[in-house]
């Protein structure tokens, strides 16, 4: 039986709606006089049957991997065949269910990654059998679960990243200073090509090598709630990883005070909580840092990034030390208001232009918290 997309979707926003009342409803009742066993008892069952119908919701809007790669090898082989290159393309766990609507935004990264693959990536049939390898290249699309994560792997058998070319374009396009240029670690380098603007192609072509799309693939991801990395080696081959949630509706957050405002969090980029000695921030002229594990980590300030002011100087700091574009950074909040598993609504359509905004729920006490973006905050 075929269930429209929209149907499920209401569905899915009733479901949230009945989470948030239930939510206001426990706070109420211990707004006032303490609940009779009997009424708790009824409250505590609320919540696990509105659980349960949730969890079943998030079934129904899931679908299999394979519908967005199983067109990728047809692909490929289109690709290849126009450049004269010859490849074969493999798919391994893509039986794995997710979120339909962060499906639906697969598509576009995957589609680039096999196509920079093909163009970039795989020799040419002569220089792959000069190198010992097979005439025809090999690409594989790999997905395995990790907990409340799905991680795609494309990885494919060239030529590899060329790190000290890499090194070199960011340096003539003013993304490196040429004196730290050579001090960066391997995986720094590689992380460059999601730099807009940087590309190690030697021609422009029809199908990738134009300095965008892998920095879009990134924007991408991260909008999702993901993550991507990447590893390579000379001669051997690169590996581009997508990190996304299974499930974009619903998730747990941290809850943090900013001025006389509550925001969240996503508590899968939160490594953890630390409170400091304000004096211990040190302040240059544009940035901030604080040593932690004895290395120095930057310091954002959370109001200023959201535009609701400096916080008002206190003798200690409280920071969250989270995950943002791959790098350790301290986020300065004023308070830390809990944890809580949240229904995440759309950014209403006029902030949509508010790239810090990932989305918006009601809390128990029927205050709307905004979801954070860290990505968009640095």
């Amino acid at each position: 039986m075929r269930v429209r997309t929209e149907t499920l979707d209401r569905f899915l926003s009733a479901v949230g709606e009945v989470i948030l009342a239930s939510n206001q409803l426990r706070t109420s009742a211990h707004g006032g006089a303490a609940p009779t066993p009997a009424f708790a008892g009824g409250l505590d069952r609320m919540d696990r049957m509105v659980g349960e119908l949730q969890r079943r919701v998030l079934e129904l809007r899931t679908a299999p991997l394979l519908r967005v790669a199983e067109t990728l090898p047809r692909l490929a082989r289109e690709v290849a065949q126009s450049i004269g290159k010859r490849v074969e393309v493999e798919l391994h766990g893509v039986e794995l269910e997710l979120d339909r609507a962060i499906l639906d935004r697969l598509g576009d990264p995957l589609v680039h990654l096999i196509r920079n693959a093909v163009d970039h990536g795989l020799e040419t049939p002569e220089a792959r059998r000069a190198a010992g390898k097979p005439e025809a290249g090999r690409i594989v699309i790999e997905a395995r679960r990790e907990k409340d994560h799905v991680r795609i792997a494309v990885i494919d058998d060239g030529k590899g990243i060329d790190l000290d070319a890499v090194k070199r374009r960011a340096v003539e396009s003013g993304l490196v200073p040429a004196a730290l240029a050579d001090d960066l670690p391997p995986q720094e380098v590689a992380s460059l090509v999601f730099r807009p603007g940087l590309s190690t192609a030697h021609a422009v072509s029809d199908i990738s090598g134009r300095g965008v799309g892998m920095d879009a693939v990134r924007a991408t991801i991260e909008s999702l709630g993901g993550q991507v990395e990447l590893e390579t080696a000379m001669g051997r081959g690169t590996a581009t990883i997508l990190i996304v949630p299974i499930t974009a509706a619903v998730q747990r957050v941290l809850l943090v005070g900013v001025g006389r405002e509550v925001v969240a969090i996503p508590i899968a980029k939160v490594e953890r909580i630390l409170e400091v000695a304000s004096a211990e921030i040190e302040h240059t002229a544009r940035e901030a840092f604080v040593l932690i594990d004895d290395e120095p980590v930057p310091v954002l300030a959370l109001g200023p990034r959201i535009a609701l002011g400096e916080p008002p100087p206190a003798e200690r700091t409280t920071l969250v030390l989270a995950e943002v574009r791959n790098a350790r950074v301290a986020i300065a909040v004023e308070r830390v208001a809990g944890q809580q598993e949240i229904y995440v609504k759309p950014v209403p359509e006029l902030l949509s232009g508010v790239r810090a905004l990932a989305g918006l729920t009601v809390l128990g006490d029927g205050n709307p918290v905004f979801l954070l973006d860290l990505n968009q905050l640095a």
